[in-house]
């Protein structure tokens, strides 16, 4: 393979090969026994990367590559967790569907679409406000969502969703008894995330993505040349909110659903995540998503009590160490070192050196057979 295919496997299948990497080794250990809830690594652990993943590529593609500001992320899959979290007690209890996978995949669907509702509706205000009014709008959706959630009260006598929400304020969760995913919920995650990065890195390499991505560049070029600002604004909200609901689905399956498990730091968080793994990029996003849920975990375990606060500290110092190597002209050089493309280069330099040279040796060859 040339230089130029190996370039283009690259780009185009890195992010697959991060996730299927992870697999490949989490897998085995776990069906090894090696894997545990004891372990460094808990199955829990990868289910919160893999649905954080999908999380943060969604609102990158938002904040990356639509390039609006949204704060109120986590309200959408709050949203997709709440909907698709009783869709799932209701589908067991009254039989309607008994496999647990077809289950989830229709509770993921419906909470997916019940979120893009809402992202549409949020769409609609983003159409005429940019920056930090569509950010207060974005965050006052979120709380709006999280307020009247948590004063809903579900608690039939009888019937499919009899004592599911029996006190808002603590939520509800899913167990055997309520239709939770009864197979490896990190195993089908992964899947799940693998579908969604198929999804977004092929509409952002399509025409529809070359205008999003228009539109952040220059807004007034975009419109000149023809772009539908409205349509593609509206549309990347939906499919984004779509996500994050499908990503809350997943959620309900995993922990409790309650109102304070989708805060604004939450929705901070997930930001934080994106500015981490680079704006506008899926690399990154899936990158920064591991790391952070990997280093989030150990500080709950560590940092416990009064100590919990320092979590954010910890979040601060790295989003500022970001920054710095962002945007430093001393740390240009690193900055190179640290690229995706850098790394590339180095992979293509080795083959194709080899390949170079083994050319020179086949010229000198045949000319000496000449000679």
């Amino acid at each position: 393979m040339n230089k130029t295919g190996l370039n283009k496997v690259f780009k185009n299948y890195i992010n697959y090969l991060i996730i299927v990497a992870i697999m490949l080794v989490t897998i085995p250990l776990y069906f090894g026994g090696i894997l545990n809830d004891s372990s460094f690594v808990t199955p829990n652990m990868l289910t919160q990367m893999a649905f954080t993943i999908i999380l943060v590529m969604s609102l990158n593609m938002v904040v990356g590559f639509l390039g609006e500001l949204s704060l109120g992320h986590a309200g959408f899959m709050y949203v997709g967790a709440y909907v698709g979290g009783i869709l799932c007690c209701y589908l067991y209890k009254s039989g309607l569907v008994v496999q647990s996978t077809h289950r989830l995949i229709i509770c993921m669907l419906i909470g997916g679409l019940a979120a893009a509702i809402f992202g549409f509706i949020i769409g609609l205000p983003a159409l005429r406000l940019r920056g930090d009014y569509l950010a207060i709008v974005t965050l006052a959706f979120g709380e709006i969502v999280r307020g009247i959630l948590k004063n809903t009260k579900i608690d039939p006598a009888e019937g499919p969703l009899a004592g599911l929400i029996k006190n808002p304020a603590t939520g509800f969760s899913l167990n055997s008894s309520k239709g939770k995913f009864d197979g490896d919920l990190f195993i089908f995650a992964f899947i799940v995330a693998i579908v969604v990065l198929f999804c977004i890195q092929n509409l952002m390499k399509s025409k529809h993505g070359r205008a999003i991505q228009a539109i952040k560049d220059n807004e007034i070029a975009a419109r000149t040349m023809g772009v539908n600002i409205t349509y593609y604004k509206l549309i990347t909200f939906t499919i984004a909110a779509f996500f994050a609901g499908v990503a809350g689905a997943l959620f309900a399956n995993y922990s409790v659903v309650s109102y304070a498990q989708f805060s604004y730091n939450y929705s901070i968080e997930i930001l934080v995540m994106v500015v981490l793994g680079g704006m506008g990029s899926l690399t990154g996003s899936i990158i920064s998503s591991v790391l952070l849920v990997f280093i989030n975990t150990k500080l709950q375990a560590v940092l416990t009590g009064d100590l919990a606060s320092l979590k954010y500290l910890v979040y601060a110092l790295i989003l500022i160490f970001m920054m710095i190597l962002h945007s430093a002209p001393k740390l240009a050089g690193l900055r190179e070192k640290l690229n995706w493309g850098y790394v590339s280069g180095k992979i293509k330099g080795i083959f194709g050196k080899k390949t170079k040279n083994v050319s020179i040796v086949e010229t000198e060859v045949s000319s000496n057979e000449e000679n």
